[in-house]
């Protein structure tokens, strides 16, 4: 974003930004955002939860996160053992809990799906461990996106081999 005149940075500090916890910006980001689409502006409520997803399972799992070319996955662990991240946040018009596309899912390249449902407010309504065996046999394909859709219900936790991982992303 270009901002010459460091405006931005000027607000930032005002506003305190650079003393908050990421929980809390991601609070701020929300109301934000929900502004945004009442006013028609925003048409996604769905940025940065990639990246957050992605930032917080791997700080609290101590995985190692991995340059955005390694295709399938996006942290290793220090076994090798590799994890695919998947985040969505719901919200008043967008309640769907299913995570983005998994495309590939047939040449194995993670070993356990990680996926988070956050609630408007980014608290944490569910987390799963799903070891790939699972991830195989609960996907939708779909043609058009030549990928596997994925949901993380609370039917999915009745699998014995799914964990939930909620206590330990627990902010």
């Amino acid at each position: 974003m270009n901002d010459p005149e460091g405006n931005l940075g000027v607000m930032a500090g005002r506003l305190g930004l650079a003393e908050m916890p990421p929980i809390d910006l991601l609070r701020v980001f929300a109301a934000v955002i929900d502004e945004l689409q009442r006013r028609n502006i925003a048409r996604s409520i769905n940025n940065p939860v990639a990246d957050y997803t992605e930032w917080l399972v791997a700080t609290k799992l101590g995985l190692r996160l991995v340059g955005n070319s390694s295709s399938g996955y996006d942290a290793t662990a220090a076994d090798g053992t590799r994890y695919q991240i998947k985040g969505r946040r719901v919200g008043a018009e967008t309640t769907s809990i299913q995570l983005s596309a998994l495309r590939n899912l047939k040449d194995h390249n993670f070993d356990h799906l990680v996926g988070v449902v956050f609630e408007p407010d980014f608290a944490i309504r569910h987390a799963a461990l799903v070891p790939y065996e699972v991830v195989l046999e609960k996907p939708t394909y779909t043609a058009h996106t030549n990928s596997h859709n994925f949901h993380i219900r609370p039917s999915l936790f009745q699998d014995r081999r799914v964990q939930d991982i909620r206590d330990k992303l627990a902010v």
